[in-house]
């Protein structure tokens, strides 16, 4: 007689368990604490809660490098070479991504593990795929408590990977120290397919692939980019962006990366703008918490699920405002 399958469920941790578990950084507490933080049951965000509260005192020392880019730039070939260097420093590195699409296109971020084998084996690395499900603010809202216990557990250099378009930029701006993007030389006009506030954003811009054949054009899209770099206004920060080139397959201008971001730190460090840039930070994230949880606690009052769908109908066939049919809901919730 062939016996059942046996099925471990997973023991279940108490918040202190988890706390020293990140504290001593475990990876394996680590990875099952940020997948509290991601779970969207109620008693797993109040443990995931208790963790991050208790948390906070082991926070806030690390750099935090976001990274972006054009399509087929090369970000994940780029991310495991610049976090060898890192890692060949004796520095903790995590990497970790938003990707408020992937829950319909699904894999893209999933891929990471798989194309940075050399970095996933790495005993001072830590991937994490991003949330693949929610709003863009629930994403990032998760991927910016997952930077706190990663920073708990030990990482010094947290580097913050943008996988979606169009706003995740921005979301990983509002919580990075250093925002860096990676560009493409060679592929038409240089300042066309990328947006004026990326560029706006961004505090070095890194031409990939400068090897080969590619080499010379790579030369030449440095200075279209420091001379498109001109003509926005200057950083509050007094940091002029730089534009290098490297090559992940040559492994050539990582160095001079780090590098730049190291002197920006110091210049940041040096005018008081970095922990200015933290506070208001933390100050942004707490009204984004603020109106995520307000959305959160409306739809999901009955109220509002039984009146909603009638509603809706009413503004898509013209019968009704959509402010009027807001205004409605909203009376609605305040007076139940």
């Amino acid at each position: 007689m062939i016996k059942p399958k046996e099925t471990h469920k997973k023991e279940e941790f108490s918040a202190e368990k988890y706390i020293q578990g990140v504290a001593n950084g475990d990876i394996s507490i680590l990875g099952r604490a940020i997948t509290l933080v991601e779970s969207t049951k109620a008693e797993h965000q109040d443990l995931a809660q208790k963790i991050l509260e208790q948390s906070m005192s082991m926070t806030g020392k690390s750099i935090r490098i976001g990274i972006t880019g054009v399509p087929g730039v090369g970000k994940s070939t780029f991310i495991e070479g610049f976090g060898k260097h890192i890692t060949a420093m004796g520095k903790k590195v995590a990497v970790l991504a938003i990707d408020p699409s992937s829950e319909e296109g699904r894999g893209s971020i999933l891929g990471d593990k798989t194309r940075m084998e050399k970095l996933s084996k790495d005993a001072l690395a830590f991937i994490r795929p991003s949330p693949t499900a929610g709003s863009l603010g629930g994403v990032a809202r998760k991927t910016r408590e997952s930077i706190l216990l990663c920073e708990a557990a030990g990482y010094e250099v947290i580097l913050v990977e943008t996988v979606g378009v169009g706003q995740s930029e921005t979301a990983v701006h509002s919580m990075v120290d250093f925002f860096l993007l990676l560009m493409l030389a060679g592929a038409g006009d240089e300042l066309q397919g990328i947006k004026r506030g990326i560029m706006e954003m961004a505090d070095a811009i890194a031409i990939t692939k400068a090897d080969g054949d590619n080499l010379n054009p790579s030369k030449i899209a440095v200075n279209e980019y420091k001379r498109g770099l001109h003509l926005f206004p200057s950083k509050k920060n007094k940091w002029i962006p730089r534009v290098l080139t490297c090559s992940s397959y040559e492994n050539k201008g990582i160095t001079e990366i780090w590098d730049t971001i190291d002197s920006f730190m110091n210049h940041c460090i040096t005018n008081n703008h970095f922990e200015e840039n933290r506070k208001k930070q933390a100050q942004f994230w707490l009204h984004e918490s603020i109106q995520e949880q307000l959305g959160s606690h409306f739809y999901k009052h009955p109220k509002i699920k039984a009146k909603l769908n009638d509603l809706e109908k009413a503004v898509v066939n013209g019968e009704l405002s959509p402010f009027v049919a807001a205004q409605q809901l909203l009376n609605l919730f305040h007076t139940s």
